[in-house]
């Protein structure tokens, strides 16, 4: 069996990972609320922004963390095609439960196939991220510590739905996102802890590429995007507000008359 070790590069990959999946999930659930305000296109658009938030940020929390994972006696390289459809399979299966929260009529039943579509999708990148890996070696999972991963994805996910649509203002929100990176994160060390590598030893170059070659640029990438993308929304007016003011100007167009 291979020796694995986690934290190669100490508190700072685990660390700044939690801290890309709470910006990514509370971006994504903040764009869930702002859809549930709007209608036709608009509401549309914020669950389309929802997926790909909850998604980019999931897959840049689990890179991140990779980036401090190794094994003794073997080089990893990663498969990009495989890498790629990790992201793309992320925001799919979450876009399933994002709107499936955002079109739903029965609320609590729609809330149900929200936390399990959002949860199946991290479990989903995970392990096809996972399926990416090259080393020189044969990689198993412990088939408890996998169904509990998948568990622990589903029912935080589904909590932190539930924290988002139910409690209102910056203080549900934050609960809401601590929860879901709580979530996102839990599951992937709970999945790592699955792993079993029995190591093939062997002279021949791994197909792929390092994780500082393709990973860390793409990872930056999505974290610049995710946090100018929060930047905007935390900008942009709500539909409240978008009301109020379109009120005044109402209010202010009808005294001008009088005022003259």
């Amino acid at each position: 069996m291979g020796h694995m070790h986690h934290f190669s590069a100490g508190w700072v990959s685990p660390v700044l990972a939690y801290a890309m999946a709470c910006v990514g999930s509370a971006l994504g659930l903040r764009c869930t609320v702002r859809a549930l305000a709007a209608t036709g296109r608009a509401r549309r658009n914020w669950l389309l922004t929802a997926s790909v938030a909850i998604g980019s940020g999931i897959w840049t929390m689990h890179f991140i963390g990779m980036l401090g994972f190794g094994v003794t006696g073997t080089p990893i390289r990663y498969d990009v095609p495989r890498t790629v459809l990790s992201l793309l399979v992320a925001m799919a299966v979450v876009g399933a439960g994002v709107f499936a929260v955002g079109h739903g009529q029965a609320r609590l039943r729609s809330l149900l196939l929200g936390g399990l579509g959002t949860g199946v999708g991290v479990a989903a990148m995970h392990y096809l991220g996972m399926a990416a890996m090259r080393l020189h070696g044969h990689v198993t999972y412990d088939p408890a510590l996998v169904a509990l991963s998948v568990l622990i994805a589903v029912a935080a996910a589904t909590a932190a739905l539930w924290a988002a649509l139910s409690v209102r203002g910056a203080v549900g929100a934050a609960v809401a996102s601590v929860v879901m990176g709580l979530a996102v994160t839990s599951m992937h060390y709970t999945a790592m802890a699955a792993v079993r590598i029995r190591l093939a030893p062997s002279r021949a170059p791994l197909p792929g590429v390092t994780p500082m070659e393709f990973i860390f640029p793409l990872t930056v990438v999505l974290g610049s995007f995710l946090f100018l993308t929060v930047a905007f929304v935390a900008l942009s007016p709500t539909a409240q507000e978008r009301a109020a003011s379109a009120s005044a100007q109402s209010l202010r167009e009808a005294e001008l008359p009088a005022s003259l």
